[in-house]
């Protein structure tokens, strides 16, 4: 991986935590990060990655923050003098005593900013649009998929939040305790679909973003330390385990997909399973999203127990996808309700059920991927090859498309398209 990308990705959140929470303004925080990386993207192959890339990326963008902060003194953004001298005066990297009291209150730097993200003037959508973008550097594009958007839709939405900030003055300052709990929700559905791109990307060569995923489960156990008292983060957490300690049979040697069917158990991460299933049941969901969050974290732990996957207790995990669908409507639901089922009651019963989501979700490659898997179930080979070309058409993911085009390519027909 090129340094300035790995850089950015395990630094970005970090970063730009420290430069918002002391110059109070998202948008010049963000715009001095960005001069920082392309500055890294010109010197460092002429004169070599330093010895501290967070530091350097620091160092830059708080020299870029303080010009751009001297400059617009006396227009809109109006920072006071003294907040510029106090970021010339920093080192590039706070202590560890620095940090300890900066984070007192709160434990960790980039929840800190998450939860600023999380404001109650934004939408949700906007909310967890701008805490993925900000907090996780998570490119527009990858935004826009988690969301089910167009690129440019997204885009749009990230710079109206943006503005709304600005024009709103929200203040960049930690929310106190009576408000924390709807900061939170909104904080733990950001975490989740944190998550959920770790494990779909929607572009690029890799199955699984550990990194994105380990992000994810930490800011969700320091949700729980936040708040231990609150339903969401606890359910949040065990499901979070109960997935991702499949991680290591998920992706084979050659970085090709393995499908829970046919992944070697004996990988599974036994001792983060029994701390998922000991949140679990302790978990009382007290509303909507943490029995959303509750029911999932049940369909995982289902798996999980099962010693093999003909011993997977397939109509507990309908009846849990019956009633996620029924509380969310949610079309993704719908599609791994239709998996289950033809599990349980047949392919073409689960073939059934996929009728109306290549509306629902028209830019999904998963719909005519299982639609594809179904046919092929029952024989029908010209159907089957049909779906499969048209989920190697919306597929931008290099492992996924080569795990298509293997499918495809067993039935018998010309090869699939490149």
């Amino acid at each position: 991986m090129d340094p300035v990308e790995a850089a950015c990705r395990e630094h970005w959140g970090r970063l730009l935590a420290l430069l918002a929470v002391r110059c109070r303004d998202l948008d010049l925080a963000e715009d001095a990060l960005a001069d920082a990386v392309e500055a890294a993207l010109r010197t460092w192959p002429k004169d070599g990655t330093p010895r501290e890339p967070a530091a350097w990326l620091l160092t830059t963008a708080r020299r870029r923050l303080i010009d751009q902060q001297r400059a617009t003194a006396t227009a809109r953004r109006k920072v006071p003098l003294l907040v510029v001298e106090q970021i010339a005066r920093e080192r590039s990297i706070a202590s560890p005593v620095e940090q300890a009291v900066l984070d007192a209150d709160l434990p960790d730097e980039r929840l800190r900013l998450l939860l600023l993200c999380c404001h109650p003037a934004l939408s949700p959508e906007a909310q967890a649009a701008l805490a993925l973008r900000l907090v996780l550097g998570l490119p527009t594009s990858e935004v826009a998929r988690l969301f089910l958007l167009p690129e440019p839709t997204m885009a749009a939405r990230l710079t109206r939040a943006k503005r709304r900030v600005a024009r709103s003055a929200i203040p960049l300052s930690l929310p106190d305790r009576d408000h924390l709990p709807a900061r939170v929700e909104a904080a733990a559905r950001t975490a989740y679909l944190c998550f959920t791109a770790a494990y779909a990307p929607g572009e690029g060569p890799d199955l699984l973003r550990a990194d994105l995923a380990g992000e994810a489960v930490r800011l969700a156990r320091l949700l729980v330390e936040l708040v231990p008292t609150q339903q969401v983060p606890r359910a949040l957490l065990a499901l979070l385990l109960l997935q991702h300690a499949r991680r290591d049979a998920r992706v084979d040697g050659q970085g090709g997909l393995v499908l829970l069917v046919d992944q070697d158990r004996s990988q599974w991460r036994r001792a983060e399973i029994a701390e998922g299933m000991g949140l679990l049941a302790a978990v009382t969901p007290d509303a909507s999203y943490a029995l959303e969050l509750t029911l999932q974290a049940q369909i995982a732990a289902v798996h999980d127990v099962a010693p093999t996957s003909e011993d997977t207790d397939w109509r507990t995990i309908v009846d849990r996808y019956q009633r996620l669908e029924a509380l969310t409507g949610s079309p993704v639901v719908r599609l791994h309700r239709a998996v289950a089922v033809a599990e349980s009651d047949g392919a073409a019963a689960g073939l059934a059920l996929l009728d109306d989501l290549d509306d629902r979700l028209p830019r999904s490659h998963r719909v005519p991927a299982v639609r594809a898997e179904l046919n092929a179930r029952l024989g029908l080979t010209g159907r089957a090859v049909e779906a499969y070309d048209d989920a190697l058409r919306l597929c931008r993911n290099d492992a996924e498309r080569a795990y298509l085009r293997s499918r495809r390519d067993r039935l018998g027909c010309v090869s699939a398209p490149r």
